[in-house]
């Protein structure tokens, strides 16, 4: 076999194993139901209890999508997070959800107004243990499944680390990455640290 008709071979295989490029115009049109929540650019809306997501990296997303669809995330005491249940369940296919993360992720993180509140200085203090996953200027790391944080509205930021630590988020049993999580929520000993460290991780995307 000569080596072009090899590197053919590869193509068609690689095409037939679903690893194509995904497709951001697909993921355009499907945002269309999403941006009534999230916003035209995906800027979030704490009114609609809506998280920014403009520039969140797409394997996050996917994996949030998937765990939302999946009954993963969303259920039990986490009410408002079970509002994303049905619209995941609305992205029929694996490559219906790789599309619209992939849209998501192109698009350029938002212009956040944060509500203010916390000591970024004694957050700064309780920021060193995150910075081993999450980076010291909150931009994340896929080899450790840690997503952005910079990017993000504090209210939002607070919210998550209340479900953590109450399990409200993290503790379904095929939630794996979510349970790392947890024990680090529970370091921050009340809603004062949590507000704390928060302000700290927004100061970095300013």
């Amino acid at each position: 076999m000569n080596r072009f008709a090899g590197l053919a071979i590869i193509t068609l295989l690689a095409g037939a194993s679903g690893l194509s490029a995904q497709d951001t115009e697909a993921g355009k049109a499907s945002f269309a139901i999403c941006a009534a929540c999230h916003g035209t650019n995906a800027e979030g809306n704490k009114a609609l209890n809506a998280p920014a997501l403009a520039g969140q990296e797409s394997w996050y997303l996917e994996r949030q999508l998937k765990n939302f669809k999946g009954g993963i995330r969303g259920t039990g005491a986490d009410v408002l997070g079970a509002q994303m249940a049905p619209m995941a369940a609305m992205l029929a296919t694996d490559a219906d959800i790789e599309n619209v993360a992939a849209f998501i992720a192109a698009l350029s993180p938002a212009s956040i107004t944060h509500d203010g509140g916390g000591d970024a200085a004694a957050g700064q203090a309780l920021y060193a243990t995150c910075t081993v996953c999450h980076g010291a200027g909150g931009e994340g790391n896929p080899e450790l499944n840690a997503p952005k944080l910079s990017i993000q509205q504090d209210w939002y930021l607070v919210r998550q680390l209340e479900n953590f630590k109450s399990g409200a988020r993290g503790a379904h049993a095929d939630d794996a990455f979510g349970a790392q999580m947890r024990p680090m929520a529970m370091m921050l000993a009340d809603a004062a640290a949590m507000k704390n460290v928060v302000a700290y991780i927004v100061s970095l995307g300013n």
